[in-house]
């Protein structure tokens, strides 16, 4: 493995990490079109798989820089993809708490965290986005994300696998008559 692969990494995750607004989710599609369009580290069905790995994995929700920067330089290309990723914006977090804390009651700092909230938002939902490109899941998995909010939204406490569970049986539902569709 060549140090400038691991320095490109580095180069890559570092920015978004001091750009996550709203939580690792806010990141997704430009750490997607790094890895993908950019660099041609991984193809988009290996960015989807190596979505799915880092959400199911253990730990916290953004180890999609860990997969990726194992695929691209083994396991220091992990390592340094994951400090990356997470050292910036902790070191920044601490940094801003600790110079603004005294001043939690003014105007101004509530102004910045309640304007800070839609950047968030659209960060999420550029993710979100990108991701349903990327699976070409048509418009099916639009309507069934959209009702799955739509359910999250009226019904807060609706346990969430049981919304994995109504969307799994939607997608099977559509694609069984799908195929009897087509074969008529």
């Amino acid at each position: 493995m060549r140090f400038d692969t691991l320095v490109a990494i580095a180069l890559v995750f570092i920015p978004f990490s001091l750009t996550s607004i709203g939580g690792g989710a806010a990141i997704v599609a430009g750490i997607q079109h790094e890895t993908v369009t950019v660099h041609a580290w991984v193809n988009s069905r290996e960015f989807l798989d190596l979505f799915a790995v880092s959400r199911a994995a253990p730990g916290p929700g953004m180890m999609l820089a860990t997969v990726i920067g194992w695929k691209v330089a083994g396991w220091l290309g992990a390592f340094v993809a994951t400090l990356a990723l997470f050292v910036p914006s902790s070191m920044l977090c601490y940094s801003v708490f600790k110079l603004t804390n005294h001043h939690r009651d003014k105007k101004w700092h509530r102004a910045m965290r309640e304007g800070l909230a839609p950047v968030g938002i659209g960060l999420i939902i550029a993710g979100v986005l990108s991701l349903f490109r990327l699976a070409d899941g048509g418009v099916t998995a639009f309507v069934i994300a959209g009702l799955s909010g739509v359910i999250l939204y009226f019904a807060p406490r609706f346990p969430v696998l049981g919304v994995l569970a109504l969307g799994g049986l939607a997608a099977m539902l559509a694609s069984t008559l799908s195929t009897w569709v087509s074969a008529l």
